[in-house]
């Protein structure tokens, strides 16, 4: 990681627009459709604006999150692109969608105690942007006991992610104590 704040930001601004191309025809489950790209680029503000992350490869990796998982972007792509870090990092965090998804879910609680300090970031500030789009409004589709499902996952998650950015983990429980989610 470059020392040089200048081409940080070089190295942000390169991330977002990969990430923007891949995701430039996907959208939210919202009602307003969002389009998905402000997805990634909220996560990776929760960490350096909220989090106080500043480890420039934690953030492209927040970045390009979802790129493996939604998008025809290969590990291999993303390494060459941005470097084994990063692409160890988003690798760490993404699901294998050939799985069935209660299958995927259940790893997810299980791997999450296992990932690198870096992925765990990644993993607290998603979950974070998640719960609250939840709770700014309901997915097209989605009853409220699958939203309130969600959130009980997602405490079951963060259980395995603790220890990693008590600022985030403390907004965290605020969510799960405002809807009754037992910790």
């Amino acid at each position: 990681m470059s020392s040089d704040p200048g081409s940080d930001a070089v190295l942000l601004l390169e991330t977002v627009h990969f990430a923007a191309e891949k995701h430039r025809n996907q959208r939210r489950k919202d009602p307003d459709e969002t389009p998905y790209i402000n997805h990634p680029i909220g996560v990776a503000r929760i960490l350096s604006h909220e989090g106080d992350v500043t480890d420039v490869e934690v953030l492209q990796a927040a970045l390009l999150h979802d790129t493996v998982e939604d998008t025809d972007t290969s590990p291999d792509e993303l390494e060459a692109a941005f470097g084994s870090v990063v692409a160890r990092i988003v690798q760490e965090v993404t699901d294998d969608k050939s799985l069935p998804k209660q299958e995927r879910k259940r790893q997810q609680v299980e791997h999450a105690a296992h990932c690198s300090r870096q992925a765990k970031l990644v993993k607290l500030a998603d979950k974070l942007y998640n719960l609250r789009d939840l709770n700014r409004c309901t997915p097209v589709g989605w009853t409220a006991e699958r939203v309130q499902e969600y959130f009980v996952w997602a405490s079951e998650v963060i259980k395995g992610l603790r220890g990693t950015n008590p600022v985030l983990e403390e907004k965290l429980d605020q969510l799960f104590k405002q809807r009754g989610v037992q910790l």
